[in-house]
């Protein structure tokens, strides 16, 4: 089971290998929670290494087609299979009737994705690890919700998009791409590093004497505290961490996947 996303987070491809049985159904029946928890534009699964003869791995790729749709805004998804298999006419026929899109290889799959992908309003800019890169995307994400006419939102955006560009700069210590991007009413913030190593809530740590503003361990604790939803994934040069963002009204639990397990 391998996950990769864009450092810009809009497109996720995960990739299944290996002789389909419960564990691997279960593994990647958790992957796929991950992957629409992060709500990306658009999901590629990758089965071209998947040994499933007897095709009984449908009902999972059916369920996270259902999944994907029920989302807002809905989640493109994508299967790849090469047409030799047993799997590929098996969810050719089904993908006519639901709306799941079959491709041969991945490459043929991003092209037709990118083809359908929205006009999503999206700001992305690639900054230094420098003292005022905070600050910078904390106005970057609060002057994106204003323009977007989303105040309700603009407090928080600042306030997460500031936690997240700090803690790239202490940790990964190399460029920062950051983006933000509106997905209906919500807001969705990703920054992503050159540091594979996934980002982890950390023990609070006292302030050393004489600075008292040291206060560590509080970034990521601050994110999950407030965001809907936030994670991290592994990209070709190291790793995006998102969080997304949506007004009180729209907060509910049945906003997370559903119908997978």
């Amino acid at each position: 089971m391998r996950v990769e996303s864009e450092p810009d987070a809009a497109v996720t491809v995960m990739t299944v290998s290996g002789a389909w049985d419960e564990s691997l159904r279960w593994t990647a029946t958790t992957a796929l929670h991950d992957c629409l928890s992060g709500h990306p534009e658009a999901l590629i699964i990758d089965l071209s290494g998947l040994d499933d003869p007897r095709t009984e791995s449908t009902p999972t790729w059916v369920a996270a087609q259902r999944a994907a749709a029920e989302l807002e805004p809905p989640l493109q998804l994508a299967l790849c299979v090469p047409p030799d298999l047993p799997l590929a006419d098996q969810m050719q026929r089904l993908g006519a009737r639901r709306y799941l899109p079959v491709y041969a290889k991945v490459r043929q799959a991003r092209v037709a994705i990118a083809a359908r992908l929205p006009l999503t309003d999206r700001v992305m800019v690639t900054i230094l690890p420098e003292p005022d890169a905070p600050s910078f995307a904390r106005n970057l994400a609060g002057d994106a919700c204003l323009a977007w006419g989303m105040p309700e939102l603009l407090y928080l955006g600042r306030l997460v998009m500031s936690e997240l560009v700090t803690n790239a700069i202490e940790h990964a210590r190399s460029k920062i791409t950051v983006v933000v991007t509106r997905r209906g009413a919500g807001l969705h913030l990703a920054v992503s590093d050159e540091l594979a190593d996934p980002p982890r809530i950390i023990a609070l740590a006292r302030p050393r004497p004489g600075r008292p503003l040291d206060d560590r361990g509080r970034g990521l604790r601050v994110v999950a505290a407030v965001a809907t939803a936030w994670g991290s994934l592994p990209t070709r040069t190291g790793k995006v961490v998102w969080a997304a963002l949506r007004p009180l009204r729209e907060q509910s639990p049945a906003a997370a996947p559903i119908g997978l397990r």
